[in-house]
């Protein structure tokens, strides 16, 4: 199936490793031209230079704390200069949190604000205006189901999460008379090497198998019974990125094994 992506321009947020990784990788194989931004910046270049030889499209790899508001504007920039603009955005930096209210001090907060919601406001805010040059374009925000069903160790996770989902709802109807459609996915089991380092902390010393450990987690969370792989994922963000799924604007959508207990 042609998904209609050929010499778009993506920009991928996290995009040297895990999820932003096979997100790039997926949208280059259909032959669209990608820029990877992440801190490691001798990874993402190497990552870009990998995907480049594999699929003969053009991919920058570009250091960005997308905390940090000169780094994105830079990226902007380099975007602009280097194709004109960008056709797809797909804000996929964050991480996980551990905390209590009680105890996460005011800096933690801002810490996850800033990287879950005000980079997605920050990034859309620099590309949107090419987009709307260019005839239209696609943002996706990666939130989890964190942001709809929420986990007690982490409770800034799940609030930030569930603002960028409000995010992606008002973005969607802002932008959509410029034929920019703005959606927001919520993943849930997901087998990244954060999942399996936390396995591995999780087990250490005692003699199980971190890859068991993760098999009981998938048990008791999925009805699906596993992990998804990070490719899988990816396949659904592109498809959400190509015309054939036109009609979907201002959704949030659950990629989650069937993990949410409620009625979406």
């Amino acid at each position: 199936m042609d998904l209609g992506l050929k010499d778009k321009v993506a920009v991928i947020t996290g995009g040297s490793a895990g999820i932003g990784l096979a997100v790039a990788r997926a949208l280059a194989r259909e032959k669209a031209h990608v820029v990877l931004c992440a801190r490691d910046e001798a990874r993402t270049v190497e990552q870009a230079r990998e995907i480049s030889r594999e699929y003969g499209v053009t991919a920058l790899g570009l250091r960005c704390d997308v905390t940090r508001l000169d780094d994105i504007s830079s990226v902007v920039a380099a975007v602009e200069q280097s194709f004109g603009g960008a056709d797809i955005l797909i804000n996929n930096a964050g991480a996980g949190s551990r905390e209590t209210i009680m105890d996460a001090a005011d800096e933690r907060w801002r810490h996850y604000w800033d990287l879950h919601v005000m980079a997605a406001v920050r990034f859309s805010r620099g590309l949107a205006p090419a987009m709307r040059r260019r005839g239209g374009g696609v943002i996706i925000n990666n939130a989890s189901i964190c942001a709809r069903q929420p986990l007690d160790y982490e409770p800034i996770y799940n609030v930030t999460k569930a603002a960028l989902m409000m995010l992606s709802k008002c973005l969607a109807d802002e932008l959509i008379r410029d034929n920019i459609r703005v959606n927001c996915i919520n993943p849930g089991l997901i087998l990244t090497a954060a999942w399996e380092e936390a396995a591995r902390q999780a087990v250490a010393g005692t003699g199980a198998d971190w890859r068991e450990y993760l098999d009981r987690i998938a048990r008791e969370k999925a009805p699906i019974g596993r992990f998804a792989s990070p490719e899988e994922l990816a396949d659904f963000f592109v498809f959400l990125c190509s015309p054939r799924a036109s009609y979907c604007v201002g959704s949030t959508l659950q990629v989650d094994g069937g993990w949410l207990k409620v009625v979406a």
